[in-house]
């Protein structure tokens, strides 16, 4: 998993959390292989999906499906989730068009992964939410600082381990100071640790 998908992967779980990303199944959608009509969808999956009424029946069926757990899943928000869809959402359509179309191939990239690479994601996305603005902005700088090339070699090296030996590198790095990974990072490079050998 190339660590560099981290913020961007995440960033579009968020965005479009309410139309793409829902648990609930949509079984009107699911047991109609053309999709579905409108006139099939309850009261209130109409009322969250009101602005999509007139090109419903252009929407491929595989569309329908994703706006229809999205409206299941945000009838079970509270209203400050609600809120915080929406916010993502504005964001997510601010966004330029060749961005969006960026972070939607990085998304079935990363629906491709193995459930249990999705689940670490997704568990280091939430704990990187529950830094402060400060914590978030060091670690984010921390990264950047890293050379370009150094930086392509640990993607690289991440890649070849397999679960168990990348789970085992988190937790000794957690462990570590921060002179004791840059120590790390120079003795992996000088290895040729990341460059296949």
């Amino acid at each position: 998993m190339k660590l560099s998908w981290v913020p961007v992967v995440f960033g579009l779980l968020f965005a479009i959390s309410v139309s793409a990303s829902a648990q609930a199944p949509a079984a009107a959608v699911a047991s109609a292989p053309s999709g579905v009509t409108w006139q099939q969808l309850t009261p209130e999956q109409r009322k969250a999906l009101a602005r999509f009424e007139s090109r419903w029946s252009q929407l491929p069926p595989d569309r329908q499906a994703a706006l229809v757990r999205g409206a299941e899943r945000w009838q079970t928000m509270t209203p400050e989730q609600q809120q915080q869809a929406e916010q993502r959402f504005k964001r997510w359509r601010g966004l330029p068009p060749a961005e969006r179309e960026r972070l939607r191939e990085r998304y079935k990239e990363f629906r491709t992964l193995p459930p249990e690479e999705q689940q670490r994601l997704r568990q280091a996305f939430r704990r990187y939410h529950e830094l402060t603005p400060e914590q978030q902005q060091k670690l984010r700088q921390r990264w950047q600082d890293i050379p370009p090339e150094q930086r392509q070699q640990m993607r690289q090296r991440m890649q070849q381990m397999t679960p168990e030996q990348r789970k085992q590198m988190r937790e000794r790095m957690q462990q570590m100071t921060p002179e004791q990974r840059r120590q790390m990072r120079e003795e992996m490079l000088q290895h040729g640790v990341g460059q296949g050998g």
